[in-house]
């Protein structure tokens, strides 16, 4: 069974200098059907303009991770690392007992296109912690990579919860497939392109509420990239 949450309803802000669509309640945009799914509780899906961004401001008990489509983005924080992350990377940030960062468009010409995702912890009050690696076009085309799971399994990075988060790029004859284990939960995000996931047609934007299924099948892909959760059979995020 799954459910599509197109891109033309997610929550909408343009503060001129940031343009950013929330696939759930975030900010301002708040939708009582939309608050998270199982411990997936933010994806918003930034563009922010040349020589601007987010300044310092404070986190606590949040997995944050931010995936890069187009651009370069400027991190700093608390814990003194500071990084600019590319197409390829992953920044994984655990806020755990508390932390402040900023992130700024590192370009002073060009936008940069990124999703930040936040994940529910199942642990509070954890150290601090900073992960970042880069997987190359080779590793996601025609196939997932995993990029993010709880003991850091194939290269991956850790996460504080149960949940496993894949990549793919897709295009024309290329497929791949993804076996559930019993009794999970997933979510499809379809960052650019076009994708058909279990048959039914995604655009970019667009997102999959994906319940009691056993597989998920991605093929006939147009510029396609797709994130690609799997998740505890819970509805909505516990805090």
């Amino acid at each position: 069974m799954f459910e599509i949450r197109q891109s033309k309803d997610r929550g909408n802000a343009n503060l001129g200098w940031l343009h950013s669509r929330h696939t759930f309640s975030f900010g301002s945009y708040y939708d009582p059907n939309q608050m998270g799914f199982s411990d997936l509780l933010v994806i918003n899906d930034d563009i922010v303009q040349p020589d601007a961004g987010f300044g310092t401001h404070p986190h606590r008990d949040m997995e944050i991770f931010t995936y890069v489509l187009d651009g370069q983005l400027e991190h700093k924080d608390s814990m003194e690392i500071g990084s600019v992350i590319r197409p390829g990377d992953v920044q994984m940030m655990s806020a755990g007992t508390g932390i402040t960062h900023s992130e700024f468009n590192h370009s002073k010409s060009e936008t940069v296109h990124f999703l930040q995702i936040w994940i529910v912890p199942d642990q509070k009050n954890v150290t601090p912690r900073y992960q970042q690696a880069h997987f190359s076009a080779a590793e996601k085309r025609g196939q997932l990579r995993l990029i993010i799971s709880p003991n850091g399994d194939e290269g991956s990075l850790s996460v504080y919860q149960d949940v496993r988060v894949w990549v793919g790029c897709f295009e024309g004859e290329e497929k791949a497939s993804l076996q559930l284990s019993m009794n999970r939960f997933a979510y499809v995000h379809l960052a650019r392109g076009l994708l058909t996931v279990n048959g039914a047609q995604l655009a970019m934007g667009d997102g999959m509420r994906i319940r009691d299924e056993s597989v998920i099948d991605f093929q006939a892909g147009v510029d396609a990239e797709v994130v690609v959760f799997e998740l505890r059979p819970n509805e909505s995020p516990l805090r």
